[in-house]
C-alpha cells in the first residue's frame, strides 16, 4: 500500500452498503463498485506488488454479537477490479484485521474463533492457525522485525504475545480496560492500545510487557476506535467512531489535536499530508490535511465505509 501522491487507485470498502468502491484518487469519483458479497465486507489489505487486495467477509453481526459469522476472504484484482475468488477459512469464523509480515505470508484474526490464521498470497490457502488464548481476538498488530504478532482482545482487557516464526502464544499483557485498537511504534519498543471504555491510549513496553503509560484523549469525549501511524510514523492518528472525531498526535505523542469529522469515524489512510477518513455512518469521507490539523474536503462515498487504501 502506498501513502506518494503518485497512486493510481484508491479503494473504499464500504461496510454499510456492502460494496467494494474503485475511487479515482484525485477526483474521489466512484468509478467501479461491486457488489453482491455475504454480510458484511470489513476492513482491507492491499497486496500491491501482487495486484491484488484481500476483503474479509465479518458477518451479520458486530463484535461480540455475530451470530452469522463469515468465513471468506474475498480476493479483489486490482488490475480488473473485480471479485475474483474466495479464499475459504473453514472451520475458522469472523476474519477481521489482517497484515503482511516480513515473511511474506498474510495474517488475519478470526474474531469469533480466537485464533490467527495464516494465508500463503501464493496459493490463497490458509497453511496454519495460532491460537490467541483470547475470547475474541479483534485486532492485530505485526513488530517490524517480523518476531512477534500482537493480538488486541477487547474485553478481555489484555494483548496477546505470539511468537511469529514458532507460531504460539508466548503471553499475555493485561490492560486497565477494554481494548478497541492497536498499533505499534516504528522500533518496536511500544504498543499503543486504544482505551475502549474512555477516551484514551495505553502505551505498553513490549520489553516489560506491561502498561507504562496512559494517555487521555483531549477534546474527545467518547472512547477511540482505531490508532494507525503515517509510514514514517511521524504522525499517529486516532479515530472515534463514538465521537465522530479523529485526533492527531505528532510523533513522540507529546502534542494532540482533536478534528470534528463526519459521523461515525472509523479508519483512515494516508497518503501524503493527507488523511482520508471512512465515516461509516453517514456515507462519507473526510480528508484532513495535516500540516494544518483541518478538514480540507468531504465527499460522499458509497453507504457507510470503514476502510480505504490507494494502491
Amino acid at each position: 500500500m502506498t501513502d506518494g501522491m503518485a497512486a493510481q487507485g484508491m479503494i473504499a470498502v464500504d461496510k454499510m452498503g456492502g460494496q467494494v468502491l474503485f475511487l479515482n484518487p484525485d477526483t474521489f469519483v466512484t468509478e467501479v463498485a461491486i457488489g453482491g458479497f455475504p454480510r458484511t465486507v470489513h476492513e482491507l489489505l492491499i497486496l500491491p506488488d501482487a495486484g491484488l487486495a484481500y476483503v474479509p467477509i465479518y458477518g451479520d453481526g458486530i463484535h461480540g454479537k455475530n451470530p452469522n459469522p463469515g468465513h471468506v476472504l474475498a480476493i479483489i484484482d486490482l488490475k480488473l477490479r473485480k471479485h475474483v475468488g474466495d479464499i475459504d477459512l473453514r472451520p475458522y469464523v469472523s476474519p477481521h484485521t489482517l497484515k503482511l509480515a516480513p515473511d511474506g505470508l498474510v495474517y488475519v484474526t478470526c474474531e469469533n474463533s480466537a485464533v490467527v490464521a495464516i494465508i500463503d498470497p501464493k496459493t490463497h490457502r490458509m497453511i496454519d492457525t495460532i491460537g490467541s488464548g483470547s475470547t475474541n481476538a479483534h485486532r492485530l498488530i505485526i513488530s517490524p522485525d517480523g518476531k512477534f504478532i500482537y493480538t488486541e482482545n477487547e474485553e478481555d482487557a489484555e494483548v496477546s504475545v505470539i511468537d511469529l516464526p514458532g507460531r504460539k502464544l508466548v503471553g499475555k499483557i493485561k490492560t486497565p480496560h477494554p481494548l478497541a485498537g492497536i498499533t505499534i511504534t516504528a522500533d518496536g519498543m511500544t504498543i499503543i492500545v486504544v482505551d475502549d471504555e474512555q477516551p484514551g491510549l495505553f502505551l505498553i513496553d513490549t520489553g516489560k510487557g506491561e502498561v507504562v503509560r496512559t494517555i487521555p484523549l483531549v477534546d474527545n469525549p467518547k472512547p477511540a476506535q482505531i490508532a494507525r501511524f503515517r509510514p514514517d510514523y511521524k504522525v499517529l492518528a486516532v479515530s472515534s467512531v463514538a465521537g465522530d472525531m479523529v485526533t492527531l498526535f505528532n510523533a513522540d505523542l507529546s502534542e494532540q489535536t482533536a478534528i470534528p469529522v463526519g459521523k461515525g469515524a472509523m479508519d483512515m489512510a494516508f497518503r501524503g499530508d493527507d488523511l482520508f477518513v471512512g465515516c461509516q455512518y453517514d456515507g462519507t469521507m473526510h480528508v484532513i490535511d495535516i500540516p494544518s490539523r483541518k478538514v480540507r474536503h468531504s465527499f460522499a462515498c458509497g453507504t457507510g465505509v470503514e476502510s480505504i487504501g490507494f494502491f
